[in-house]
């Protein structure tokens, strides 16, 4: 049976129904981990890093692994990519071995080049402007917790911080997708971009969602179901923390700030985490915190995804419940 080649490069490469069937396949991995193996044999799965990682690069690899398969893990200086070989003769060579391509780069540019000459399904695993597995894996922990995949449409996120980031960028999508109320805030001079912010408006009324993007912390923490955060300053741009932290600090989360959302809300992290900067040790260690389950769920969602995705190549709707 003939399928349809898929990929995974922003939030919105999926429909709500389809969101709805990975998170549940997700869910189905939580409950065990080796429920389906689709790269048996082991096949390989190219698994490539521009960018330094632990949670993507543990959670890609082990979950190649129980899937059955092979991950074969590159680095940028170990590839000639690294050494400036296009990226299409690239996505070429490894579709040609490989049965899936997971790539963590800079430039969303990068990974749609890659797909655009792929014959495998190719995965965003974080780029400047998105990080669609890592909004997998945190919806997944709302479901976990909160009364399951069905559940999701009609809750209420809100994400603070640098709203200008690929967080940002994959909440506003992803939670459009799922008919989610999606809030984000951020100072001035760091809110998302308009075109995405469109895109997401689009999406969420046809799914019965909303989408909000303030510059005010308490309006978008107001009854909020979960609240996410993410570092004030990403990779390569530590020495300038000072400088750049500055427009950030009314926009902590902190125990005062999660009084404002409801009382059983639920508080995430993408990790690593600053302790004292853009969440407080009383928040990111307290009750509300489900930030484990929420590194762990990037295992889970990501075996999900992949296992999907293989299933829309092949056609095989086994693999797709």
């Amino acid at each position: 049976m003939t399928g349809q080649l898929r990929h995974m490069l922003r939030d919105d490469d999926v429909s709500h129904e389809e969101q709805k069937q990975i998170l549940e396949l997700g869910m189905k991995f939580r409950e065990n981990r080796f429920y389906k193996q689709p790269f048996a044999g082991p096949q390989g799965v190219a698994v490539l890093f521009d960018k330094p990682s632990t949670r993507t690069r543990t959670s890609f690899s082990i979950g190649v692994a129980e899937l059955g398969g092979y991950p074969l893990v590159i680095d940028k200086s170990g590839s000639q990519l690294g050494r400036g070989e296009p990226v299409a003769d690239t996505s070429r060579v490894l579709s040609g071995m490989a049965y899936g391509i997971v790539w963590r780069t800079f430039g969303q540019e990068r990974v749609e080049e890659m797909a655009k000459y792929a014959t495998c399904p190719v995965v965003n695993a974080l780029t400047d402007q998105f990080h669609p597995c890592q909004i997998l894996a945190d919806f997944l922990t709302i479901a976990q917790f909160r009364g399951g995949v069905d559940a999701l449409a009609g809750k209420t996120i809100a994400y603070l911080g640098d709203a200008a980031n690929n967080m940002a960028n994959s909440y506003l999508l992803g939670g459009a997708v799922a008919g989610m109320h999606v809030r984000v805030a951020g100072p001035y001079g760091y809110l998302p971009d308009k075109a995405i912010v469109a895109d997401a408006e689009r999406i969420a009324a046809d799914n019965g969602g909303s989408i909000l993007v303030t510059t005010d912390p308490k309006e978008a923490v107001a009854d909020a179901d979960c609240v996410f955060t993410d570092t004030w300053v990403s990779m390569g741009e530590e020495a300038e923390y000072a400088i750049r932290s500055k427009p950030f600090w009314p926009y902590q989360v902190n125990d005062e700030l999660m009084a404002l959302a409801k009382p059983d809300a639920l508080f995430q992290h993408c990790l690593p985490a600053y302790r004292g900067k853009e969440v407080t040790p009383s928040v990111i260690d307290g009750p509300q915190s489900v930030v484990w389950d929420e590194a762990e769920n990037r295992l889970h969602a990501q075996k999900a995804l992949l296992t999907w995705l293989v299933g829309k190549q092949r056609g095989d709707d086994a693999l797709l419940a």
